[in-house]
């Protein structure tokens, strides 16, 4: 089952839905590992700061003259390389397509951008984690230059390690 959204590019007036979104969307997260410590959401702000782009699905239900932002995705630009940092969706909108939506447009837009590979580091056995990416097209890969790397030291830093296996993965562009 899919809906309609329209995916375009972030405003800053979406950062109040952007961080309740990531809320909500951790909260599955939180709930499946029983994490009492969970890392909170990145700022909108700082993550606007951050060198890439934001963007937003936003799905019109019919009952306001206003669009709804139900999703976003964060890709990080650094050093020459494209990285899939955040993909939320709202639960109450999950499994309609949205996500799918959501990566295919980073990509299309990484590419876009001169990318010909983009990485993310996930959960492995969490369904709509890594085998939800493979569905998309990123396959399994090491972390194989100094951001990577560091993304590894970051992610056990925050304890994520604790809640299960995580890994790389790549989609070549």
């Amino acid at each position: 089952m899919s809906i309609n959204v329209v995916v375009r590019p972030a405003a800053p007036d979406d950062d109040a839905a952007t961080e309740r979104i990531e809320v909500a969307a951790d909260a599955l997260l939180i709930e499946r590992f029983g994490a009492v410590d969970w890392p909170p959401p990145t700022p909108p702000q700082e993550r606007a700061s951050m060198p890439g782009f934001v963007l937003v699905a936003e799905h019109h239900d019919g009952t306001t003259t206003t669009p709804v932002v139900v999703g976003f995705v964060h890709v990080l630009e650094l050093d020459g390389h494209a990285h899939l940092e955040q993909l939320s969706v709202l639960p109450s909108y999950g499994r309609q397509g949205i996500g799918r939506e959501l990566v295919t447009a980073a990509l299309t837009e990484s590419r876009h951008r001169g990318h010909t590979e983009i990485t993310l580091r996930t959960y492995i056995d969490v369904p709509w984690n890594a085998p939800f990416y493979t569905s998309c097209g990123f396959v399994v890969s090491e972390p194989d230059t100094p951001l990577l790397r560091d993304l590894v030291q970051v992610e056990s830093a925050l304890g994520l390690f604790e809640h299960g296996p995580r890994t790389q993965m790549t989609a070549v562009l």
